[in-house]
């Protein structure tokens, strides 16, 4: 039986192995459900096959400092459940499924892209989740199509509320000039990786610090669109 299959799948934050045991304990007394109400699994094997049946629906659009936009399917139904798992719950393992899902939308844009930027998670979120899902995605995704990745080309210079709470107006006050870019960027085409696109707010400061660092074009790619 495979990590995924077991269902007990915790992201390796590095944390002491009293941390560790922590996380066991809490399974042991309150049991992982997968969302279709398996006990005992974050994300069960039936879910996973579901997951890979899932239709791409891919939409390219462009966004405001963004060149192009493109998801590979609306957050909704096991698409959700998956990016949840993946997200909070510490399935790590989805993040080929997943990756494999944005290779394969980023083969029907016919986009040129020099280098791959994960999206940065703000360093409080950050600590507590011990991982950023979407750095995890670029990686993986960086190895499957050969694109360089770069995650410290880009940071968080203040932290942000999480935009979920917020409706589309705070959610652009609330990242705005939140993002820095490295001038190594200067004359690349960028593409940026993230989990979830709500309305772009993120996508399109991440894209305007890039740009400020002379970055020639920046296209965004998601898993789920909301």
């Amino acid at each position: 039986m495979s990590h995924l299959e077991s269902g007990l799948i915790r992201p390796d934050t590095g944390r002491s192995w009293l941390s560790q045991f922590g996380n066991w304990l809490i399974d042991l007394i309150f049991p992982p459900v997968c969302s279709c109400g398996r006990v005992d699994y974050h994300f069960c094997a039936g879910c996973l096959k579901e997951l890979l049946r899932f239709p791409l629906e891919s939409r390219i659009v462009s966004g405001e400092a963004l060149k192009g936009l493109a998801s590979t399917g609306i957050y909704d139904g096991i698409l959700e459940n998956a990016i949840r798992s993946f997200k909070y719950d510490g399935v790590t393992g989805l993040d080929k499924h997943l990756a494999e899902r944005l290779q394969r939308t980023y083969e029907q844009t016919h986009w040129s892209i020099d280098l791959i930027i994960p999206v940065p998670l703000a360093e409080k979120r950050l600590g507590e989740r011990g991982y950023n899902q979407s750095e995890m995605l670029g990686a993986r995704m960086s190895k499957d199509c050969g694109i360089p990745c770069r995650s410290d080309f880009m940071r968080r210079i203040r932290e942000t509320d999480q935009q979920a709470r917020l409706s589309g107006e705070q959610r652009m006050a609330n990242v705005r000039n939140a993002f820095e870019a490295s001038d190594a960027v200067k004359g690349l085409a960028i593409l940026l990786i993230d989990d979830v696109v709500t309305t772009g707010s993120t996508l399109n400061e991440c894209a305007r610090a890039l740009k400020r660092a002379g970055a020639r074009a920046v296209y965004g790619l998601t898993v789920g669109r909301a």
